[in-house]
């Protein structure tokens, strides 16, 4: 039985994106005495046993749809993993826990732990296969569209931005994919802003306004495409994307997953059907958006989270937290 209580679902929700805080906190301490050590697969499996243990706490009915690979793949945090007492909200989890794993093993900047939570049913069950990707803040919602070229989508943003297309900032991942791209930005007089790994950071980016990148584009993985437009939703940007299968059997996986039409252009709200979301993220490293986790006196450990809450009333909050 679940306990009485008089919260409505607005409620509800904010409350566990609280205890969510804490899921992405404690994965990020645990990967803490591996930054920089080499061995990401020792960290990755760390930071994912410290999530799922104080995920197994909260009081809800979740279950992972974009974890650590299938059951035979991942002993935990795997495709179709329930997770929760049981009591609650029914919740679909999207999760990496440490996002940028070569990052942090190489003590590069930018690594994150993640989690998106949306209403049951409504989080795309995205492959791990690449997705091409175009993301926006809010101000420019509604002006991209991946059926135009990307020149066409630079004018389209410059313009709902009301600034000179020359004075946009482009944030693409470095990669020989991308040249073609990084010409058209050229071409166009705009900036280019490259980073290594981890683009759901620049996509957030683009609904910060303190921080100066106006899209993010390219193509990555499509887990963290999930992930990506989720933050989004919650900030009221914008993303659009398109899976890329590479052969037969992506082709057949996508199927498989229920998504008939593996190659259509997908919005934000084709990825995530609902405004009942969150999405929480704690630095493992210094980055962009985060500082990473850092010990101070008396063994006390400090956490950096970045917290968004979609729904009527869109809010997001930078969290500094010190830890016993």
């Amino acid at each position: 039985m679940f306990p009485k209580t008089n919260m409505d679902r607005k409620e509800k929700v904010n409350v566990l994106a609280t205890d969510f805080l804490s899921v992405t906190q404690q994965a990020a301490i645990a990967s803490y005495s591996w930054i920089g050590k080499g061995n990401k697969l020792e960290a990755d499996g760390i930071g994912t046993e410290a999530m799922r243990n104080r995920l197994n706490t909260i009081d809800m009915d979740g279950v992972i749809v974009i974890g650590e690979g299938e059951m035979d793949e991942a002993p935990m945090l795997y495709i179709g993993e329930k997770l929760g007492t049981g009591y609650g909200l029914q919740v679909d989890i999207a999760v990496d826990p440490i996002e940028g794993t070569t990052l942090m093993a190489k003590g590069q900047d930018n690594s994150l732990a993640v989690i998106a939570v949306a209403s049951r049913g409504s989080l795309l069950h995205a492959p791990d296969m690449y997705m091409k990707k175009i993301a926006v803040g809010p101000k420019a919602k509604g002006a991209i569209n991946l059926n135009l070229s990307f020149t066409e989508n630079m004018i389209s943003v410059a313009r709902a931005l009301g600034k000179d297309v020359s004075n946009l900032k482009v944030m693409i991942q470095d990669r020989e994919r991308h040249k073609g791209l990084i010409d058209e930005v050229f071409e166009l007089g705009a900036s280019v802003k490259l980073f290594s790994d981890v683009d759901i950071t620049g996509a957030i980016a683009t609904a910060i306004e303190n921080i100066d990148v106006d899209i993010l584009v390219g193509t990555g993985g499509a887990p963290e495409g999930v992930l990506a437009a989720t933050a989004l939703k919650c900030l009221g940007g914008d993303f659009q994307a398109q899976l890329v299968p590479q052969n037969e059997e992506e082709f057949t996986r996508c199927l498989e997953m229920g998504i008939t039409n593996p190659t259509k252009i997908l919005t934000i709200d084709d990825i995530v059907k609902t405004e009942n979301c969150f999405f929480v993220a704690s630095g493992i490293t210094d980055g962009t958006l985060l500082n990473g986790v850092s010990k101070i006196e008396n063994g006390i450990m400090r956490t950096h989270s970045f917290i968004a809450i979609g729904g009527e009333y869109k809010n997001y909050q930078f969290i500094e937290t010190h830890h016993n």
